[in-house]
């Protein structure tokens, strides 16, 4: 009989102990410059207007436009933007206030010490990738990814996917990802919608004419492509006017952020506020459906920009309807989409 070899054993190489059994949560939103000065804008503008998903022109021909005439001039103008609305307690801009409130009340509301919950954005800090890294490094081998859009959209709910599984990509064990389905027509949203519609005009000094529910707007050529946005912001809209009992004549969609020269989806925001105030309404009130927290577009492109449109043509009263951010209601939105999404993991 040969004698056992000792320079051969069985046992694996040591390694530091890997953690795993837990379930993680990733909110992800879209993203909020650093600062306000014109490098930390231009950074993220750059990141931001660089994705394939956002700008579909031709790479040749967007790197030329991007870098020769938009990154030179449109930091300063959104830096002053984002100065207007900057959280200056905390020094971010009020997306990231929203988003980590949001996380942190999440984790509260679930009560359980298996599921940890972070937080990230697309562009900017912190990223995805980083934050997948530290979920799995608590020991989560399942992550439910949740992109904070009630509305799917390429631009949007894909990027957040697509960022996710490139940092899949570079891992040698990958944790199990889940993305959490869209919650346009979900009766906890619609629910919410309505109940904050009804406490935010019930503040407000006087009776609007008519509400705009207000949507980030996209190219038509994308929802030509088959693009399903309009279709969801479309029934967000009807089903938000049944719950509130009001028809098309007192509740109409429309678009924002329009960008660019190509045609947008329509009927766009602006137009529309300048066309009431020619055609004599003199109170409107804007809320904007498709956004999860209060960010630049809602806070200054509705509250200052469109307002300004508003009162120039003769209206006289205007509303910024706040979003559903981290409030009883937005939470239970929230808490709402986590559970069913992670039906049979916890």
């Amino acid at each position: 009989m040969n004698a056992p070899n000792p320079a051969v054993s069985s046992r694996p190489p040591s390694h530091p102990p890997v953690r795993s059994g837990r379930v993680g949560v990733l909110l992800v939103n879209l993203g909020t410059p650093e600062a306000t000065d014109y490098w930390s804008m231009r950074r993220y503008l750059s990141e931001f207007l660089s994705d394939r998903r956002v700008i579909e022109t031709p790479r040749w021909l967007w790197w030329l436009i991007l870098n020769l005439f938009i990154l030179p001039r449109r930091p300063a103008a959104k830096g002053r933007d984002y100065d207007s609305i900057w959280n200056r307690e905390r020094n971010e801009g009020p997306l990231k206030t929203f988003t980590r409130g949001q996380a942190e009340k999440l984790a509260a509301a679930l009560g359980d010490r298996r599921i940890e919950i972070d937080w990230a954005m697309r562009y900017g800090q912190p990223p995805i990738a980083e934050r997948l890294a530290a979920l799995q490094a608590k020991g989560c081998d399942r992550i439910l990814l949740v992109p904070l859009y009630p509305q799917y959209c390429a631009a949007t709910s894909a990027t957040v996917a697509d960022r996710a599984f490139a940092a899949l990509h570079a891992m040698r064990w990958q944790p199990t990802l889940r993305v959490a389905a869209p919650w346009y027509d979900d009766p906890a949203y619609i629910d919410a919608l309505a109940r904050s519609t009804r406490a935010a005009l019930a503040r407000l000094d006087f009776e609007p004419e008519l509400l705009l529910a207000s949507f980030h707007g996209i190219p038509q050529a994308y929802f030509d492509q088959g693009d399903p946005y309009y279709c969801h912001c479309a029934k967000t809209t009807r089903l938000l006017g049944d719950a509130l009992g009001l028809g098309e004549d007192k509740l109409r969609m429309t678009f924002q952020s329009r960008f660019g020269r190509a045609e947008w989806l329509k009927p766009y925001t602006a137009e529309t506020v300048k066309a009431l105030a020619a055609a004599g309404v003199k109170q409107v009130a804007v809320l904007t459906p498709g956004f999860a927290a209060d960010c630049l577009e809602t806070l200054e492109e509705i509250g200052v920009e469109n307002a300004g449109y508003f009162k120039a043509g003769g209206g006289e009263r205007f509303a910024a309807l706040p979003c559903l951010n981290d409030s009883e209601d937005g939470m239970r939105v929230i808490e709402t989409v986590v559970r069913r999404e992670l039906m049979g993991w916890a």
